[in-house]
């Protein structure tokens, strides 16, 4: 069973950075995605970034596209994500989920959800 471990959460001002990672246990197949989802208080859960590990395409919602970066090591079996110029409405629980195939913005797609990791983005 595929099992995710997000980490790297924090509280940080308008403008800075953090760096999630993501790590994956339980894999036994090739061609994989990775995706990053987050929600915000009240909000419905949001696609946010993807790879996949066949292609290592990767794929971001408009409002990230230029700040933030996923990347991922998939021999160590970690993904992370880069997030910097954060923005107050990036605030939200972020998990790290994976699918079987290519990326999708559906978080009903995905599986292996965990307890995620907070990002709180306030002066």
């Amino acid at each position: 069973q595929v099992q995710t471990a997000e980490s790297g959460g924090g509280l940080v001002q308008p403008g800075g950075s953090l760096r999630l990672s993501c790590e994956l246990s339980g894999l036994t197949r090739d061609d994989f995605s990775i995706g990053w989802f987050r929600q915000a208080l009240g909000k419905e859960r949001e696609g946010v970034s993807c790879i996949n590990t066949s292609t290592g395409r990767t794929s971001y919602v408009d409002s990230v596209k230029g700040r933030f970066s996923i990347s991922g090591d998939f021999d160590k079996g970690t993904v992370s994500l880069q997030m910097n110029s954060l923005e107050p409405e990036d605030t939200g629980v972020y998990y790290c989920v994976m699918r079987s195939g290519r990326c999708s913005w559906l978080a009903g797609d995905f599986r292996s959800w965990g307890q995620g990791t907070q990002v709180t983005v306030s002066t």
